[in-house]
C-alpha cells in the first residue's frame, strides 16, 4: 500500500512539468527574438530563454523586478505559468 502511494504522490509531483501543452509544428512557431522584444517593452529583463517540454522558459526578472522563470507558448507567447 505505500508502493501505491508513493507512486501516486511522484506523479502529482511531475504532473506541473507536463501541465504545459507546448506540442506544435517548430514550423509555426514565432521566433524567440519577438518574445524577448515583447518582454522588455513590458519592463522585463530577459536573461535566458530555453526550450523545454515545446514550450519557451524565460529566466530573468519582470516588471517589478522580481526573479522570475515563466513559460510560454511557442506560437501565441500565452504566458502559461511559473516554473520552479
Amino acid at each position: 500500500m505505500r508502493l501505491v502511494t508513493l507512486a501516486a504522490a511522484l506523479i502529482a509531483l511531475a504532473m506541473p512539468a507536463a501541465a504545459y501543452d507546448c506540442h506544435v509544428s517548430m514550423e509555426k512557431w514565432r521566433p524567440v527574438d519577438e518574445l524577448k522584444t515583447r518582454l522588455k517593452s513590458q519592463g522585463w529583463v530577459v536573461h535566458n530563454v530555453t526550450v523545454d517540454d515545446g514550450c519557451y522558459e524565460v529566466y530573468g526578472k519582470d516588471e517589478s523586478g522580481r526573479r522570475v522563470e515563466v513559460v510560454f507558448h511557442p506560437t501565441t507567447f500565452a504566458e502559461l505559468g511559473m516554473d520552479d
